[in-house]
């Protein structure tokens, strides 16, 4: 029997730049799950994302999972797409191996905490705020230039890497630090010196909706090991629950092991792993 894709709409061109289509998998004629393919970002055109890979009970552990994922990496190829991302709930073992199994390589991991009813207070000595439109400044371009490493894909140059972060970033703060919906705060030390700031926004979680989420955290190099990191994010957690919050999410990279331990020591957990793959 052959395991194979069937598109179950039209390609939806989308208004923020990006593509999607979702299908059915068939075994022969036979409906047995579905999945959706999409371009990640406007400023990540050549990164495909599979979403929502799913294989019927009766269905599963006849490798037909693994067959509709490598035909969604054709469809995508089709598409012109360089690599392909995929997210994954931390607790679906099999779907974890399998991605292994196909060369995909962990980015990263979604966490998430739920939030307690009282704002936390900040260690003695920590003290925040909004960042004044100087400082903001400072920060978003330093921010452009450390993401735009994480968008180049096989194929793109640094410069257009630079470029899509720039993009971006003015698509997720159109209105700078007044961006509704959005935090962007210092913490300062007893000396009344900056010592990191932090970025809270908005995103969608499975199951969840929209929910406060920790974009950018970050601790001035002199000011490291001495706790800030802890204080920025309870500062998050006290924007978060200002703004009617219950969950607060963030996303860490693979292998920064110092802020993995910090969120455990938090309370957030793992909800999602991220991971991608060189389409060639």
């Amino acid at each position: 029997m052959t395991t194979t894709l069937r598109p179950a709409q039209p390609l939806q061109h989308h208004g923020d730049g990006t593509r999607s289509r979702a299908y059915e998998v068939r075994v022969n004629s036979r409906a047995v799950g579905a999945l959706e393919l999409a371009t990640r970002s406007a400023a990540e055109p050549r990164t495909g994302v599979i979403r929502n890979l799913w294989i019927d009970e009766p269905d599963r552990r006849r490798g037909r999972g693994t067959v509709a994922a490598l035909a969604a990496e054709e469809v995508l190829r089709s598409w012109r797409c360089t690599g392909v991302a995929v997210s994954v709930p931390a607790d679906a073992t099999p779907a974890l191996c399998m991605a292994t199994a196909l060369g995909y390589r962990e980015t990263g991991r979604v966490m998430l905490k739920k939030l307690a009813a009282e704002p936390p207070a900040l260690p003695e000595g920590s003290a925040g705020r909004p960042m004044t439109q100087a400082e903001f400044d400072a920060w978003l371009e330093l921010a452009v230039v450390e993401y735009a490493p994480r968008l180049v894909a096989p194929g793109m140059s640094a410069e257009e890497g630079l470029a899509a972060s720039r993009a971006e970033h003015a698509r997720m703060l159109p209105a700078g630090r007044d961006t509704p919906g959005t935090a962007l705060l210092v913490v300062r030390t007893a000396q009344d010196a900056i010592a990191g700031s932090v970025w809270v926004g908005q995103r969608d979680l499975p199951g969840l909706g929209s929910v406060p989420y920790v974009y950018d955290v970050r601790v001035v190099p002199e000011h490291r090991g001495r706790g800030h990191g802890r204080s920025l994010m309870l500062l998050a957690e006290r924007a978060a629950l200002a703004g009617g919050g219950r969950h607060l999410g963030l996303y860490v990279v693979e292998g920064n092991t110092p802020a993995r331990r910090l969120y455990a020591s938090l309370g957030y957990r793992d909800t999602t792993v991220n991971a991608v793959k060189e389409l060639i």
